[in-house]
């Protein structure tokens, strides 16, 4: 009886102290951000944390949240799922945030989302789009970013206008380029689309002349490509070079179109673009002036114009996450009582309405909210939006 007594005892103590590990130091607010600051896709982890400091600071302005101030843990996961989890478990254990914001691709989102169980701290997702982040079985995860499904179900409405009858895939070779493929041939069969050839590229590719070629020969009339944006723009020039004359449409949101026609010139004619923020038309988004001042903000900091479409994301990230803490208590917050704040955030984000709602195994459900998608095009250097 003593033992079993002595057992329980320990059990609680332990589960104290991980508790109390995960709380928020008084005055401040600590929240971690785990983005591939350098490596392959250095420039748009870049572009999401510059966004979560603009909102950051916006909160601090005024006043905080129930007067303490917001403080950003920024680590670098370059680019690497292995480097992810690290980040991951640096940022909890060494730097005791409760609650983190990342981690851009689907593969370090997976890779981190072990952690997270572990830990038992929750994770603002404001990138990855891999469906099987949120039917995992992860309840510390929260995604604000659409997943593969649903992005391809937003773009039923373009496909008869756009008069796609046969389509071609060019991915990434991982979670997000793969489960973007799979999601979109779904889709696209159900609408009596056929479905011709896909090609996969490794993520630190530069050569993808032997994809296109292949593609090239292809009756497709379509072609969708998903990938990083320094990626895109390689391939955009490439199949430019080899004359393929069809329909380039890129899905993910992760595209920049300015960047494409400030890097990639008269190859990015034409092309089509899937994107959940559009810097160039804030009139038409959920908060429009809340659109206009994060746009404004960003040209005053001097930052890249190419990156607002990845920087609203990190932006939304961060005020739902200050809305959690906030609902939660304030700076004293521990990880569970933000958890169970994220399920009831209200939120009009830039890239649309915010409030998550359960996927996944009873129990153990994760947390989706459904953005807003808009397809746009860039026609002679400038960027036009599609009305469907």
């Amino acid at each position: 009886m003593k033992q079993k007594w002595m057992k329980v005892t320990v059990v609680a103590v332990a589960a104290h102290f991980a508790a109390a590990a995960h709380a928020q130091p008084g005055g401040t607010v600590r929240i971690g951000v785990n983005q591939p600051l350098t490596g392959a896709v250095a420039a748009s982890g870049n572009f999401v944390t510059n966004g979560a400091k603009i909102a950051a600071d916006e909160i601090n302005a005024k006043g905080g949240i129930k007067g303490a101030k917001i403080e950003l843990f920024i680590e670098d996961n370059k680019s690497n799922p292995t480097e992810a989890a690290s980040a991951a478990e640096k940022l909890i254990v060494r730097d005791k945030v409760p609650v983190l914001l990342g981690a851009w691709s689907s593969t370090y989102t997976l890779a981190v989302m072990p952690k997270l169980m572990e830990y038992k701290v929750p994770m603002l997702v404001e990138t990855s789009s891999a469906d099987k982040i949120t039917t995992a079985g992860n309840p510390y995860v929260f995604r604000i970013s659409p997943t593969n499904g649903m992005e391809a179900a937003n773009f039923v409405r373009h496909v008869a206008p756009l008069k796609i009858r046969k389509a071609d895939f060019l991915v990434v070779n991982n979670d997000w380029g793969r489960g973007s493929a799979d999601a979109f041939q779904a889709m696209l069969k159900k609408n009596a689309v056929g479905i011709g050839i896909t090609q996969t590229i490794d993520a630190s590719a530069q050569d993808m002349t032997a994809q296109l070629a292949t593609i090239k020969a292809s009756d497709s009339d379509t072609l969708f490509v998903t990938t990083a944006v320094e990626q895109l723009t390689l391939i955009l020039k490439q199949a430019q070079a080899l004359g393929i004359k069809r329909q380039i449409i890129t899905l993910g949101g992760s595209q920049s179109p300015d960047q494409l026609i400030a890097h990639a010139g008269t190859a990015a004619n034409g092309t089509l673009h899937d994107v959940m923020f559009m810097p160039w038309f804030p009139e038409a988004g959920a908060d429009p002036d809340a659109a206009k001042a994060f746009i404004a903000e960003w040209s005053r900091r001097g930052l890249d114009p190419n990156g607002l479409t990845e920087g609203a994301r990190g932006y939304d990230g961060i005020r739902a996450i200050a809305a959690a803490v906030t609902a939660a208590g304030g700076a004293g917050a521990d990880s569970e009582k933000i958890r169970d704040a994220l399920w009831k955030v209200q939120l009009t984000g830039l890239t649309g309405k915010i409030n998550f709602n359960k996927i996944g195994p009873a129990g153990r459900e994760s947390g989706q909210s459904t953005p807003a998608t808009y397809v746009v095009k860039i026609d002679g250097g400038k960027v036009t939006l599609l009305q469907n």
